[in-house]
């Protein structure tokens, strides 16, 4: 599972609205039950930049301070920028190299101004009552302390305009326009522009002016940028107060100025000050596996707007920059292209951790973790483990014996395993690049690389460069993944020697890697992985040994990576998924960490290879390339899923052979899996572009809803996974898999930075290959197939019958069968034998191929006790990956097989985020005993569960 991203501005209807225009969008949009309204006015205006200055109370389970928005009003007539007198058309893409002379006296890490001088004097060290939601000082209904109501804010508004937030469970206490005439002043910043005489450029207030000239900085100048902005968000309230009326409602935060009939008459910088309160959905206030306290974003339908008031559509890009206090034994992690280096805030015994984006995001991709973190290194794994576990076990135990209502925030920070060395300033070691070895280095220089695609598109040459043979007749090219006589190692055209610094890129004005040569050829990127204590050999020996020959990897077959270093995070046990990436850090569920050392080392870390290399691939499609409609989550996830396979298989320098086995049986497993799921789901949630034609359609203010985004089912469902996979296979079995691969790093090359719809990657692939269409497949026909109908496609049968003979599939059906006749023998139920039978040899299997043959075990309607014990024993079942494990413990329930219930407990406690069904099938069997177990795994992780998940199956036990 991602974040909901993507990159750059697209062209809206540009209007000025009245308040009677506003009041639909206000008062009267309700959506269905299960959609996610996006209430901000995009079309309006937009935030073009957040400064956040938070800190983190763990006693209070809330985090507080501000956030300060820059601002950029939409017109018909042209942009801001337009009127601001600056140039229109297009902006190149920069390196970031013309920045680093640029002088640095406006550091980032200067301590931002207390939130006590910036909000009223409210001190954010001190517990307080919660303040009232919404209100400004202007309206009476503000001065008794309640937020205004909709007809009382309506009688008000005097035709002003009203700029409208995401925003939901925050209490918010102020809104400020910020005084920019003041922070313009200060030395260094940058000058008012001055129209010419007789120019037709529009009148603009010195502080709009003023304020664009800080936003259009180009990509060059990027660090002083930033600089600027940090101390412009310092500035103090406008004259006279500079409060301004608000109100909040469940989805949104509504502001007016009074007098601002348009969006270019609203201030162009606003400060709003508030808290989080503890049972807001964007964040997790939960324990560690060392009982230690943290928080973090957990990927919530609802996104961020719990977490800072925002504006969430897709559309509306910004950049950000936040400065978070922790108490001084905690790590903050964070999107951020530098890792922070915490500077002490001389007033508290807080940190103070500063991070920073340059490339335009969604708010939604903003991603925050804060707890007892530990680093992961070759050397302190098992040391740190061996050395703290007892001591933190005896910490933890008295605290629990004291209970959480004895616990001051003090006693709450200290503690074992303390990350306070790492903190301030203790090697925060980041990952180097091992040699790694490619199938096939290509240093040919940017002109060839010109030629080959122009060659390739013409369909004269492969995509190495090689002449293609036309003897063959209209034979299709040959798929990588089929086997050659000479058994090779996976190939791919491999780019990453090349580069062009004059590169011109199709987004807007960021320092993107694209465009810098050290980028291209930089196949691992700095990396670093963090967990608790009790999990860090595991993480060493699992995702540290990983994630450098998978990042490797990813770079082979999709090129630059877009982001300059990464962050992994072993996130708590109720994490509701496997996995999550954002921009800069991935969060990885325990579940992928393997629990044993059973087979070849290779097999044992396969859950965790294939995870990790399915969220480096949201760094090019989710992130980099993203949906500018999220109910096409397809475009995210269908490309992160077919992806991992290949760079899996890359990292693990598979041949041709092994990799088109290991992607026959990977693709049996996931087809049953979805025909599973769509047997047993609503056919509205089984449509990939559900909005169909109205995809991407919004309200005439940019307000719109995500269709289904709420639906409890819809949070566990992987429809949009592995239809989506579905749909790339088959698409790649039209023009041979090797091409489509070349194809979509073309299509990277092309896009990225950019938010795009389905028919942009299906045109563009039509374009470039033409004789799919002359085949029939149209862009109306892929549609009708694939995305806008439910159930599953004729070509997915007819395939699913050739993956059930591959080669793989049928030595599991040999070890399935030995097994079934095992259990109807006299050895098989458990009774004395007579005579002594042979001995069953029993084939070594891989983790997959494991799944499978437990799948099948699965089908059976009688399995005996003695069998179910000899299968347990055999492939050492307790100690296989969590995907093993949870076939297992199928099986246990469906044959009440007592004597494992002690594993089916212990995979519903540790790994929360696959077990939410099984509790369902303890339930459904009406055993008293395997009801009283569900239960009680119930009642020992409720407090950490993830709320939809805890939802659902209080649903099925209670």
């Amino acid at each position: 599972m991602q974040r909901h991203h993507c990159a750059t501005s697209i062209k809206r209807t540009q209007v000025q609205p009245s308040s009677a225009q506003l009041r639909p969008y206000l008062c009267d949009m309700e959506p269905d039950a299960d959609d996610l309204p996006l209430r901000a006015n995009t079309n309006h205006i937009l935030v073009r930049h957040y400064v956040l200055d938070l800190a983190v109370h763990f006693d209070r389970k809330v985090i507080g301070g501000t956030v300060v928005l820059f601002l950029e009003p939409c017109s018909s007539s042209g942009s801001a920028k337009e009127e601001a007198g600056g140039s229109p058309g297009a902006l190149e893409c920069r390196s970031r190299d013309a920045d680093e002379q640029e002088d640095a006296t406006i550091g980032l890490a200067e301590t931002p101004t207390r939130a006590k001088n910036r909000c009223a004097g409210r001190e954010r060290d001190a517990p307080e009552p919660r303040a009232p939601p919404g209100s400004g000082s202007a309206h009476a209904a503000a001065e008794s302390g309640g937020s205004p109501s909709p007809r009382s804010w309506e009688a008000n508004s005097g035709g002003d305009f009203t700029l409208l937030l995401d925003c939901c469970d925050l209490d918010v206490s102020k809104v400020e326009e910020v005084d920019v005439a003041s922070a313009s002043a200060a030395p260094g910043l940058l000058p008012h522009p001055v129209a010419p005489e007789g120019s037709a450029v529009p009148s603009v207030k010195p502080e709009a002016a003023f304020v664009q000239n800080l936003l259009s900085v180009p990509a060059g100048q990027w660090r002083r940028r930033q600089q600027l902005l940090s101390l412009c968000s310092r500035a103090p309230g406008a004259p006279g107060g500079g409060s301004l009326p608000f109100r909040t409602d469940r989805w949104s935060l509504q502001v007016r100025k009074k007098g601002a009939v348009s969006p270019r008459d609203f201030p162009r910088v606003l400060r709003i000050c508030y808290e989080t309160r503890p049972e807001g959905g964007s964040v997790r206030w939960t324990q560690d596996q060392d009982n230690r306290v943290c928080v973090y974003t957990a990927g919530s339908p609802i996104n961020n707007r719990a977490l800072f008031p925002c504006q969430e559509p897709p559309v509306a890009m910004s950049t950000w920059q936040a400065a978070v206090r922790a108490p001084s034994g905690c790590v903050v992690l964070m999107s951020g292209e530098e890792a922070a280096v915490p500077v002490e805030d001389g007033d508290t015994r807080s940190l103070i951790w500063h991070y920073y984006v340059t490339m335009p995001m969604p708010a939604s991709t903003f991603t925050l973790a804060v707890g007892h973190w530990h680093q992961v290194t070759a050397e302190n794994a098992p040391t740190l483990e061996r050395g703290l576990r007892d001591k933190a076990a005896r910490s933890n135990a008295a605290k629990l014996e004291a209970g959480p209502a004895e616990l001051g925030e003090a006693d709450l920070m200290s503690g074992l395993g303390s990350s306070s060395s790492v903190a301030k300033g203790s090697p925060l070691k980041t990952g180097s690049s091992p040699a790694v070895a490619f199938c096939r280095p290509q240093e040919s220089p940017a002109t060839r690389k010109a030629f080959i695609f122009s060659e390739w598109l013409e369909g004269n040459l492969d995509a190495a460069g090689n002449p293609l043979e036309r003897s063959c007749g209209d034979q299709t090219t040959r798929s990588f993944c089929q086997s050659s006589a000479g058994d090779e190692g996976l190939s791919l055209t491999d780019y990453s020697g090349t580069g062009d610094d004059a590169m011109s890129c199709s987004h807007g004005d960021y320092p993107c890697r694209f465009t810098e040569r050290s980028a291209r050829t930089q196949r691992v990127i700095p990396h670093r992985v963090f967990g608790p204590v009790c999990l860090l050999q595991k993480a060493q020996m699992a995702v540290l040994d990983l994630l450098p020959r998978c990042l490797a990897a990813a770079h082979t077959v999709l090129g630059v990576h877009p982001f300059p270093r990464l962050d992994v995070l072993i996130v708590p046990a109720g994490f509701s998924s496997l996995g999550m990436a954002s921009p800069h850090i991935i969060f990885l569920s325990q579940s992928v960490l393997c629990a044993g050392t059973f087979g070849p080392r290779e097999d044992a870390l396969s859950l965790c290879g294939s995870r990790i290399c399915h969220e480096i691939a949201h760094s090019w499609f989710g992130l980099l390339i993203g949906a500018r409609d999220w109910t096409e989550e397809w475009i995210s996830e269908g490309f992160a899923t077919y992806l991992e396979d290949i760079i899996w298989a890359q990292a693990k320098q598979l041949s041709l052979q092994q990799t088109a086995d290991q992607s026959d049986l990977k693709a049996l497993l996931r087809c049953r899996r979805l025909t599973d799921e769509l047997q047993n789901s609503e056919e509205q949630l089984q449509v990939l572009r559900p909005n169909l034609e109205c995809t991407c359609q919004v309200g005439e203010s940019g307000s719109s809803t995500v269709k289904h985004a709420l639906n409890p089912d819809k949070t566990f469902m992987q429809v949009h996974y592995l239809k989506g996979y579905f749909l790339l296979r088959f698409l790649a079995s039209q023009v041979g898999e090797k091409y489509f691969i070349d194809f979509i790093r073309v299509f990277v090359e092309k896009y990225h930075g950019q938010l795009i719809l389905s028919q942009d990657f299906l045109q563009m692939l039509l374009v470039t290959f033409p004789n799919m269409e002359r085949k029939g497949l149209t862009l109306g026909a892929i549609y009708a197939d694939w995305l806008d109908r439910p159930g599953i496609p004729k070509w997915l049968y007819e395939r699913n019958a050739v993956w059930s003979e591959a080669r793989l599939v049928e030595e599991v059906k040999a070890e399935v069968g030995k097994w079934i006749l095992l259990s109807g023998s006299p050895q098989g139920k458990g009774r004395k034998r007579k005579r002594a039978e042979p001995k069953v040899n029993y084939k070594e299997v891989t983790s997959e191929q494991l799944v499978m043959l437990l799948e099948l075990l699965l089908e059976e309607e009688e399995l005996s006790g003695a069998t179910l014990e000899a299968l347990q024993r055999t492939y050492d079942l307790q100690n296989q990956d969590a995907e093993v494990k949870h076939r297992w413990c199928e099986l246990v329930v469906k044959h009440s097989h007592a004597r494992a219930y002690g594993d089916v407990e212990h995979f519903l406690v540790h790994n929360q985020a696959m077990g939410v069904y099984l509790y369902g099938e303890l339930m459904v069997q009406e055993d008293r005993e395997q009801q009283t177990l569900a239960r009680r795994c119930l009642s020992l992780v409720q407090e950490e569960m993830d709320q939809s998940a805890r939802r659902v199956v209080e649903e099925m036990v209670l």
